[in-house]
């Protein structure tokens, strides 16, 4: 969601004038877009702003906007902690930026600003929930963006119609919970509604979108993946832990069963599918035998793709609130560590028989020597080629894969 939001503000702010530099001293605008789903993110913001006080001081006109989750409703705390930044600006909401510098650079932007989306390239993230409603006790985000807020069926066909003529090929629909998408639109369009009429638009190829929770995938979102040949056949559906006693005390709202069920009904809807999913160790009082319950179900259900993370103590959450982080750091790298050799293990046997399979490929940009793009199952597939593919369909042949990636060679596209 990050990612999308600054997206959005730098295509405005190009829209401005503005122009990327690489050299903050040579700026007249810093804006840093910050997170604090843990609390490694919030100190490298921290660092960073700090970083940043010589060279605003040098050049006080200079702009110094701060961004995201860590601006809340009240920027007091802000303001004393960090009183060389000239503005807070809370998540989505960039009008009080523009406003700020059309004051202070007397920039007149009436007329400069078109559609407010992500500069247009081949793949492009459209955020259409913002917010979250579940509280779920490890997290900070329902306080910090707010609670849910949908936007309208039509303004993000609007919006995909847009970056459509405008040559993106992929979309990623986004939000904190994307499944509960619609609940509070008129006549209550669920997400599974949506990507059926975004299928219908000319130019769009594929459709992604992340994240979902267990509690609300329904069977109107399954059949929707299953059945629209536009949608991509991969879920990233969290778990965050394997015990049924620290999923109740994280205020997930569902069993290590439940969620078992449930993957078994994705897959037998949708054969093809791969999944991913979050998990969080060392969660208050997560004992060795309880984490062991979150081994098992990696194993058992073989994910494609582990998002694995230390618990963080967040401020004004229920957990910090009411329960005693103790779970020692070392034991938390222990576990991630163990996390991530099961893991590795699991994706090196299954990419490994991917060897010899053909997927074709939307090229996203290239690295090194190397073009590089995704199936539609968000496998990361790297091939060679004298052509510039950016942006194009490729059938590419799979001759070599590691767990992280797969490698191949492009063969022709079969004529229909």
């Amino acid at each position: 969601m990050n990612k999308a939001d600054s997206e959005r503000l730098e295509n405005a702010l190009s829209q401005l004038g503005f122009e990327n530099t690489n050299n903050p001293s040579q700026s007249d605008l810093i804006v840093l877009n910050s997170c604090v789903v843990r609390q490694g993110a919030e100190d490298k913001v921290v660092g960073m702003l700090t970083s940043l006080i010589p060279i605003k001081e040098k050049n006080p006109q200079m702009i110094l906007a701060l961004m995201g989750c860590m601006v809340g409703p009240n920027t007091k705390d802000l303001n004393q902690k960090f009183p060389y930044a000239d503005i807070f600006i809370q998540p989505q909401n960039y009008a009080p930026l523009i406003d700020y510098i059309e004051q202070k650079l007397n920039i007149d932007t009436q007329g400069c600003l078109t559609q407010l989306t992500a500069k247009p390239d081949v793949t492009a993230y459209i955020p259409i929930v913002q917010g979250c409603d579940k509280f779920c006790s490890f997290c900070i985000i329902p306080y910090r963006r707010g609670r849910e807020i949908c936007r309208p069926v039509k303004e993000i066909i609007s919006e995909t119609q847009y970056l459509s003529q405008r040559g993106v090929k992929e979309i990623t629909l986004l939000g904190q919970n994307i499944d509960s998408y619609g609940h509070d639109l008129p006549g209550k369009p669920d997400l599974g509604d949506l990507l059926k009429e975004l299928n219908k638009i000319d130019g769009i190829e594929r459709i992604r979108f992340l994240t979902s929770h267990p509690n609300d995938m329904s069977d109107n979102i399954i059949e929707s993946v299953a059945e629209l040949d536009k949608v991509c056949e991969h879920i990233n559906l969290p778990i965050q832990a394997g015990d049924d006693d620290i999923l109740n005390k994280m205020r997930r709202g569902y069993t290590n069963e439940e969620y078992r069920q449930l993957i078994d009904k994705i897959r037998s809807k949708i054969p093809n599918v791969s999944i991913s999913t979050d998990i969080i160790v060392g969660f208050c009082g997560e004992s060795d035998i309880q984490f062991e319950k979150t081994l098992d179900i990696i194993k058992d259900i073989r994910f494609d793709k582990v998002h694995a993370a230390a618990y963080s103590i967040r401020d004004n959450t229920i957990a910090m609130r009411k329960m005693i982080d103790s779970i020692s750091m070392e034991e938390k790298k222990y576990r991630l560590n163990k996390i991530e050799s099961i893991q590795k293990n699991i994706l090196q046997e299954k990419n490994s028989l991917l060897s010899g399979e053909t997927f074709e490929v939307l090229v996203e940009g290239s690295k090194k020597n190397s073009q590089y793009g995704r199936n539609r199952n968000d496998k990361l597939i790297y091939f060679e080629s004298d052509e510039d593919l950016k942006g194009e369909m490729t059938n590419i042949k799979i001759n070599k894969s590691t767990p992280w990636s797969l490698h191949g060679e492009k063969i022709p596209l079969k004529i229909k």
